[in-house]
């Protein structure tokens, strides 16, 4: 299908942004998309999965259903790491998925290194593979373990970052149709969606330097109860809203 046939399709189906997507679908394909392809997208299958990459900050991102798909919002809690973290800092990134948030902050700041966490091989997999492509592989080790459990030994850091999963569980079902084809082990975050925060919390701190701090992303709604999730660990909050105005990274130290 040309472009203009896709543009059509996406458009009879109530696509909104057809065009934009007609376009990328025809770059990506060469000029030609397989019909396969167009009914995939029009099953709600995210675009990004069909393109196999996708950009956040300034890196790209080969992107897979094995992972929850980078997007915008996220690169608060890079811009926040960028300008918190300290010189020749060390940082680990808990729930890593595709890497972005490891990786993108790497990129930024050359003087940094990280430790990259996930559950699933697959998944840190598509992570080393993204921080050989944007030039960190260097700088960054990765490590397969739960998050919600007391971690291994891997010493000492200076700031644990997260994007962890933070839906609450009964809402996934509620969902768009596109993220409903993302891993669910990337979305669901427990009957109040505070699951992972508390486990790291409770967990992890014991891999964070006296002095050091966390960085989380948070649902718009979740704020006040990070809050107290702060005040019962004896904490400090400061909260960062998104481009978009929402309530979208706590900095606990």
């Amino acid at each position: 299908m040309n472009q203009d046939e896709v543009k059509i399709a996406l458009e009879r189906a109530g696509f909104d942004n057809a065009r934009g997507e007609a376009r990328l679908l025809s770059e990506h394909y060469g000029g030609d998309v397989p019909r396969g392809a167009v009914e995939r997208r029009l099953n709600h299958e995210p675009l990004q999965y069909l393109l196999g990459e996708w950009w956040f900050c300034r890196e790209r991102y080969i992107v897979s259903p094995d992972c929850l798909i980078p997007r915008a919002d996220t690169e608060t809690l890079v811009e926040q790491a960028v300008r918190r973290l300290p010189q020749g800092a060390r940082f680990l990134d808990l729930c890593t998925g595709s890497g972005c948030v490891a990786i993108s902050t790497l990129c930024a700041r050359p003087d940094l290194s990280a430790t990259a966490v996930d559950k699933f091989e697959k998944t840190l997999a598509l992570a080393r593979r993204n921080a050989a492509e944007n030039g960190v592989a260097d700088r960054c080790a990765f490590l397969a373990a739960d998050v919600l459990t007391d971690p291994p030994e891997v010493g000492m850091f200076d700031a644990i970052l997260s994007n962890p999963p933070y839906i609450p569980d009964a809402v996934v079902p509620t969902l768009s149709p596109e993220v409903r084809h993302e891993p669910p082990a990337a979305l669901c975050g427990g009957p109040d969606g505070l699951d992972f925060y508390r486990a790291m919390l409770t967990h992890w701190k014991k891999r964070l330097r006296p002095g050091g701090f966390w960085l989380f992303e948070i649902g718009y709604d979740q704020a006040d109860a990070l809050r107290e999730l702060a005040a019962e660990h004896g904490l400090s909050i400061e909260v960062t809203r998104d481009l978009g105005g929402h309530d979208r990274v706590v900095y606990l130290f």
